[in-house]
């Protein structure tokens, strides 16, 4: 891995760190804008690297929020690798609307499912209102800022990495 691209991922996940500061009310304290960072590294240098600033902007924002719950983050700071991995395959192919959609759901509806058998069904229906303002305010900021980053990242990109 190159210095340029150990270190703009350094600059994402601290971009991370800062949204995972700026919390979304909610029933837990980790619903934050701490995703749009990895969607903005997703876009511009792959899926590899927006999966490990989704996570670690995850986990996180989870410890700014108190860890309310505990080890199961490291199975959502996973879930939200894998979501922003998704994002940049569809985003990276061409299917941006695609994959900001499936982003919101999946982040808001299909990752909180396994508190279903966790906790029960109301922790779920509890969750998922400020986990989808959540997810479409960080997609939302995301896909503002990616065409205006875009002319200073074009130096830089080249198909899924980091020149360098």
């Amino acid at each position: 891995m190159s210095v340029l691209r150990l270190s703009l991922l350094a600059l994402f996940i601290a971009l991370s760190v800062i949204g995972a500061a700026i919390k979304v009310p909610a029933v837990i304290g980790s619903v934050a804008l701490d995703a749009f960072p990895a969607l903005l590294a997703a876009a511009f240098f792959g899926a590899g690297s927006g999966a490990v600033v989704g996570g670690l902007g995850h986990m996180v924002s989870a410890l700014i929020g108190g860890m309310s719950l505990g080890p199961l983050h490291f199975i959502i700071a996973i879930e939200m690798a894998l979501l922003v991995s998704l994002f940049a395959s569809l985003f990276n192919s061409g299917k941006k609307i695609l994959a900001g959609t499936i982003f919101i759901i999946g982040n808001a509806i299909v990752a909180p499912l396994p508190f279903v058998f966790l906790f029960d069904f109301a922790f779920y229906i509890a969750l998922v209102p400020s986990i989808l303002i959540g997810s479409f305010l960080n997609t939302a900021i995301a896909y503002i800022a990616i065409p205006r980053l875009n002319s200073i990242f074009q130096g830089v990109y080249y198909k899924g990495g980091v020149k360098g």
